[in-house]
């Protein structure tokens, strides 16, 4: 969804499968795939590597104890492959100010669960939605976002809409839940470079948007 943004359309999904080498999606894995593609980005997060205390979430039980090696290991050798990883919270108001500069869309670790039920139920996954459903974690692409409304336009691989709108507070809550470390890769509309040139550096945010929050 992303590569096609940025006109990169030589690679399927079985492919990008493959380069990915496990079905266990962290957003490290996800910087490292974008990193191959020399697409500039920037990743900020509150956790720098994989968190153990979500190993009693029931989303991250299961897988966390065989990924925590390799979680870690990524994002230890993060810098040395070039990419750029911010270990700080961006708040939603300055997400809006970089998506409507037209320089930046974004991927956000979300729980699925947060976000608002008119949209959820357009979902092609099920089971998300019990009364008893704990932290479910998922990618949605931010694309776009209405000043006067208050909104952000998201794409979500797993809706059967190709794109929809969502409260700037239902998003702000959905990527805050425990579970997300807040997440979020800031990708450069601007500097997607052929492939085998130097690797651009990360987006360089405005100087006068807060990231002290």
């Amino acid at each position: 969804m992303v590569l096609e943004t940025l006109g990169i359309t030589t690679c399927d999904f079985q492919a990008l499968m493959e380069l990915c080498s496990t079905n266990s999606i962290w957003t490290i894995d996800l910087a490292y795939l974008l990193h191959k593609f020399n697409v500039g980005f920037s990743f900020f997060t509150i956790t720098v590597g994989a968190n153990p205390s979500y190993s009693f979430e029931t989303f991250y039980k299961e897988q966390l104890p065989n990924d925590l090696l390799r979680v870690d290991t990524l994002f230890k050798k993060a810098r040395e492959a070039g990419i750029n990883i911010e270990c700080r919270s961006i708040g939603g108001k300055d997400i809006s100010y970089l998506i409507l500069s037209g320089k930046y869309i974004a991927i956000a670790l979300v729980d699925q669960r947060k976000l608002s039920q008119p949209w959820s139920e357009n979902l092609s996954v099920s089971g998300f939605f019990g009364s008893n459903s704990c932290y479910t974690g998922h990618y949605v692409v931010i694309c776009g976002y209405d000043t006067d409304a208050d909104e952000f336009e998201i794409r979500d691989p797993a809706s059967s809409r190709k794109n929809a709108r969502i409260s700037s507070k239902c998003l702000e809550e959905a990527r805050k839940c425990f579970g997300t470390d807040e997440d979020l890769l800031l990708i450069s509309l601007e500097k997607c470079v052929k492939q085998n040139s130097p690797s651009p550096q990360g987006p360089q945010l405005p100087s006068n948007v807060n990231m002290d929050l």
